[in-house]
């Protein structure tokens, strides 16, 4: 644990040093305040256009950073040829990837509250005082972190044996693959044979489903999330984020880096 902590502490210095996450964090709270703006065009329903503008970009600018970023912890490190330094020390392949992956997600945690504290911000800035129903938007900010954790496991595990424009190729397929995994469970195509259905189907439990953490419209109508519901995603998202980086260990650990 003590090398995969120091692994992570580094790849958290040294992501939140990265102007990058500057430039996008700055860019969704931006977005939050031209939320305001529309808030005030859109007369009655200011709450829920800041709502929903501002979790779609704590969602979007997360994806970016996650993908982007995630696909360069490993590639970056063996451009800089730092890896191999690091891999001469007693540090397991499999260790250095799950520190990449804490101190990434680490990374994304710092950022996604900071902008969900500028969501507020917009939020109080029209409609003051908050409402008890606001503390639903925990809730989904949570749901998209998780999701950005997986994003971060998947995008390890391409950077792990093809190039950084195959992975975040890759990467953002597979995302919006996920986004109709749920579809293809109960699509009832017309003229398609048993066979291909029950293929389809089998494809849809592979992907993973990233409708398992959308919750923005029932928050944005002040609805509750059930927390059964929450426990479930968290479940699902630690489980398949363990089957991607242990897939992931594997790979990594019989890649030749000579």
């Amino acid at each position: 644990m003590r090398n995969i902590r120091a692994v992570a502490a580094n790849t958290f210095r040294e992501a939140v040093r990265d102007r990058v996450l500057y430039n996008l964090v700055f860019f969704a709270l931006l977005m939050m305040a031209a939320a305001i703006l529309v808030g005030q065009i859109s007369i009655g329903i200011e709450k829920d256009v800041i709502i929903s503008l501002g979790l779609t970009a704590i969602s979007v600018i997360g994806i970016l950073i996650a993908v982007f970023l995630g696909v360069a912890l490993v590639s970056k490190e063996m451009d800089k040829r730092t890896l191999y330094a690091l891999l001469a020390k007693p540090v397991h392949r499999w260790e250095f990837l799950l520190g990449k992956f804490f101190g990434l997600v680490m990374t994304l945690g710092v950022n996604t509250a900071a902008m969900a504290v500028g969501l507020y911000a917009a939020l109080w800035s029209v409609k003051h005082p908050l409402a008890p129903a606001d503390a639903y938007i925990l809730v989904a900010v949570y749901l998209i972190l998780l999701k950005l954790a997986l994003i971060v496991a998947l995008a390890l595990l391409f950077s792990c044996f093809t190039s950084p424009f195959l992975a975040i190729l890759f990467t953002a397929g597979l995302y919006v693959a996920g986004l109709f995994a749920g579809d293809l469970r109960t699509i009832q195509a017309v003229g398609l044979d048993p066979a291909t259905l029950r293929f389809m189907r089998g494809v849809s439990y592979v992907l993973p489903n990233f409708q398992n953490f959308n919750v923005m419209a029932a928050v944005v109508h002040g609805q509750p999330v059930p927390g059964s519901f929450v426990w479930s995603a968290t479940v699902y998202a630690l489980l398949y984020s363990a089957i991607v980086l242990a897939a992931a260990a594997v790979v990594f650990s019989r890649r030749n880096l000579k």
